[in-house]
């Protein structure tokens, strides 16, 4: 079969693609054919060794898929030959990842495609809209009322946490560039400013008097000091970015609100968590106006040049890669 991998961590130079041999499938695997992948930033960690995790080599990269079943071990119960499938879990923890013409995938690790909703969206939706749904309701512990605080709001996690969070009944602060503002509101942002604000704190403060029940920051650019002070008592602030920041915290705004700072990570959930939040992501297409940005449709020979646009700021949305 055709994949691109590595033969070790490096740059995205390091990608190759050629021929690798068709992957073995255990008593309750699923070989499944590829059909699309997308491209996620933390891919790219794990490429670069960044992000260390055990890397087989050679090492097939990506993490999401959807496609179709190919075979099934005899213990991957429920799943049959054409079916349509997805995965978001692969190429981390010494699995091989999503990049190649078919992968393995363990059956508790993959979800029926419905048939109601495009592949390409879907796999597209797969990781941020996972990544969204366990940092709001699984590590936030978000209910219908309360507020949350969400930056990077036009991104792809913070797009879809916006939607979810309406949907689910709670008030939405938000925060984006202005050209984005119409955007966050249409997903259901009750209140956006701009992120580059100097008066951003206080603005924040007096749209959530009483405080952020839940602080979600996915730009990679937020401020955990300047946070603190923000959330309500008992509020959680979820930290899923900034892989080598060091910051100073307010402790006794912390402690005196009974607050708490949960760090997340979606590559440590458990395959319950993950096929909880699986269900969500067939859902937000379904039932809300977000949809997933795809900027770019490449060929999978193309994954390392796929690598080096994600590494370029000014590219905005997913990157979706076809076999």
């Amino acid at each position: 079969m055709r994949a691109a991998y590595v033969t070790e961590p490096g740059p995205p130079d390091a990608i190759r693609y050629g021929e690798l041999p068709l992957p073995a499938t255990g008593p309750t695997d699923v070989l499944v054919r590829v059909r699309a992948v997308a491209v996620d930033p933390v891919d790219a960690l794990v490429r670069s060794g960044a992000y260390r995790t055990p890397i087989p080599a050679p090492f097939v990269i990506g993490r999401d898929l959807v496609g179709e079943v190919a075979a099934t071990g005899p213990g991957a119960v429920g799943f049959t030959p054409g079916q349509a499938v997805w995965c978001n879990s692969l190429g981390h923890g010494g699995r091989q990842g999503s990049f190649a013409e078919y992968a393995t995938v363990a059956a508790d690790r993959l979800y029926p495609a419905p048939p109601d909703v495009d592949p390409e969206e879907l796999v597209a939706a797969a990781h941020p809209a996972a990544t969204a749904w366990l940092a709001l309701f699984r590590h936030g512990r978000l209910r219908a009322g309360q507020t949350v605080y969400v930056g990077g709001a036009a991104g792809n996690v913070g797009s879809a946490a916006v939607a979810l969070a309406n949907a689910a009944g709670a008030r939405v602060v938000a925060t984006a560039r202005p050209d984005d503002f119409d955007r966050v509101r249409a997903w259901g942002a009750a209140d956006v400013y701009d992120y580059h604000g100097t008066d951003l704190p206080e603005r924040l403060r007096t749209a959530a008097p009483d405080g952020y029940h839940v602080h979600l920051d996915t730009s990679g650019h937020g401020q955990p000091a300047v946070a603190v002070p923000l959330l309500a008592h008992g509020g959680r602030m979820v930290l899923m970015a900034g892989l080598h920041d060091i910051v100073g915290l307010p402790v006794g705004a912390l402690y005196t609100r009974d607050a708490r700072i949960v760090g997340f990570a979606i590559s440590n959930a458990t395959t319950a968590d993950l096929a909880t939040a699986a269900t969500a992501v067939p859902h937000l297409l379904r039932t809300t106006t977000w949809r997933p940005r795809v900027t770019d449709r490449l060929p999978l020979s193309e994954a390392a040049h796929a690598h080096r646009l994600l590494a370029d700021a000014s590219v905005r949305g997913r990157i979706v890669l076809r076999p």
